[in-house]
């Protein structure tokens, strides 16, 4: 009977090391990219879809599995907005989402502090990026954050321009809870 009892508290202990499921509360996807005489073009996806089974003391089985609606971009500029969801930019009706799969997380350097590896996908490409984010729990909650660096023309999103930077910072921010 000690055995048993001895056996059933590892497992219930062990449970606590396994992925943790995350469910999106909220999303704030944003992007800024250089634009004409130095000024900057910013803008926001909505739509978000997500998974996350996370557990900062278990990386091996955590993943991380995000989407957005291309439809959903809005730069604060309707003519803006109507050129770039065309077929020169995202082909929103092409191409409808722009998603990210982890293949592999690892703790960074700092607390709280981790390195994705994840396919990103836009329009017909998808390319392997490593990706930063800080992870924050508390209570039951908690906070992904990350900001990086992606090149448009390597998804095919517009061309090579005199008037727009190649390289947008994108920003990501979601509150979760268990």
């Amino acid at each position: 009977m000690k055995r048993i009892s001895v056996f059933l508290f590892i497992v219930l202990l062990s449970g606590q090391v396994f992925a943790q499921n995350w469910k999106p509360i909220t999303a704030n996807v944003s992007f800024k990219i250089k634009h004409a005489l130095g000024a900057s073009a910013t803008g926001y996806f909505t739509g978000f879809v997500g998974g996350i089974d996370f557990n900062s003391a278990n990386l091996n089985t955590a993943s991380i599995r995000a989407s957005v609606n291309t439809a959903t971009i809005d730069t604060d500029n309707s003519l803006r907005d109507k050129v770039i969801k065309g077929a020169d930019y995202f082909d929103i009706e092409k191409y409808p989402k722009i998603s990210m799969v982890s293949t592999k997380i690892e703790k960074g350097a700092k607390a709280n502090e981790f390195i994705g590896t994840f396919n990103l996908t836009i329009k017909n490409s998808t390319k392997s990026i490593k990706l930063p984010f800080n992870f924050i729990e508390s209570n039951g909650k908690g906070t992904f954050t990350a900001s990086f660096p992606i090149n448009r023309l390597d998804y095919g999103v517009g061309g090579k321009s005199s008037m727009l930077g190649d390289v947008a910072t994108v920003t990501i921010k979601l509150n979760t809870q268990l």
